[in-house]
């Protein structure tokens, strides 16, 4: 029995000096790993500039697949595209929040990360499509950035549309909004499949848009984002074109809301914010 345990014990101490030889042997005489620093081009510095260093929100414009959905033909934007498209965003959501809510709000309160798409992201249902993603509140990310054009008003809106609805998730997220009350005003029409009718059918039963009915939290982040999008004359417009009367008492009960919600939970006068915002775009537009 000694003997078999001391022969063991050989074996073993021959097989671990084995290892520990090739162990040396296999090891590379330098690192395959490249540490090199990649130069940053005028667009990163610009980005630091004007993102990261003032308000901590990192850019995402070159391809990562590990941030996008796998199941959809995406593609990275067009590299001439992705600084317009950050001035809009800029300009129309963080300079009219800092304007009207504080030069630090965006700072405290933001996404610390936005991902850039070029092309249509494209619904399963081969009929809509996803202008945005908010995830956590800690990413946003935005599609067709390809195809904005900063002087053409519809292009602008329906791509701040997309920071504006989702910024609003995020403050959703930091204080929520009178939940009991909005599910009081039109608690019916909610819907898994919103874009079975327009926006115009939806308005006429009391939500802003098709997308509104998705739940509650959707209508409450398009109401608020809508109406940012909307000069006072605009928005006045939409009511009357709505025959409705039921219709339009619901969506006036559901701005009053986010009136109530932004001045109560962050003292921001929504719309101060509002006119701020059609201001901005209008500088946009114009420049």
């Amino acid at each position: 029995m000694k003997l078999i345990k001391k022969y063991i014990k050989i074996v073993l101490a021959a097989g671990i000096m084995s290892v520990i030889s090739c162990s040396h042997e296999d090891q590379p005489t330098q690192s395959t790993l490249d540490f090199t620093q990649p130069v940053k081009t005028d667009l990163d510095t610009w980005i630091d500039q004007n993102y990261i260093n003032p308000y901590n929100i990192s850019v995402q414009y070159k391809w990562n697949q590990n941030v996008v959905e796998q199941n959809r033909f995406l593609y990275p934007p067009a590299i001439n595209k992705v600084q317009p498209a950050l001035e809009i965003i800029k300009k129309i959501w963080i300079d009219s929040y800092s304007a009207i809510a504080g030069k630090d709000f965006v700072k405290i309160i933001a996404p610390r990360d936005f991902v850039l798409v070029g092309g249509v992201n494209v619904n399963p249902d081969n009929v809509s499509n996803t202008l945005g993603l908010a995830e956590g509140g800690k990413r946003i990310s935005l599609f067709q950035v390809d195809y904005v054009d900063k002087k053409n008003r519809a292009s602008v809106t329906q791509f701040v549309h997309t920071i504006q609805h989702e910024y609003v998730h995020i403050l959703n997220q930091t204080k929520t909004f009178d939940v009991e009350a909005w599910a009081k005003i039109t608690p019916n029409d909610y819907t898994s499949n919103p874009f079975g009718i327009t926006d115009a059918a939806a308005q006429r039963l009391g939500f802003i848009s098709a997308y509104a009915r998705s739940n509650y939290t959707e209508d409450f982040a398009e109401t608020a984002a809508i109406i940012l999008l909307m000069s006072k004359a605009e928005y006045d417009a939409l009511y009357a074109s709505i025959t409705v009367p039921a219709a339009v008492t619901a969506l006036k009960k559901k701005e009053a809301l986010v009136v109530q919600y932004y001045r109560d939970a962050f003292n921001i006068d929504f719309y101060a914010l509002r006119d701020e915002a059609q201001k901005n775009t209008t500088d946009v537009l114009n420049n």
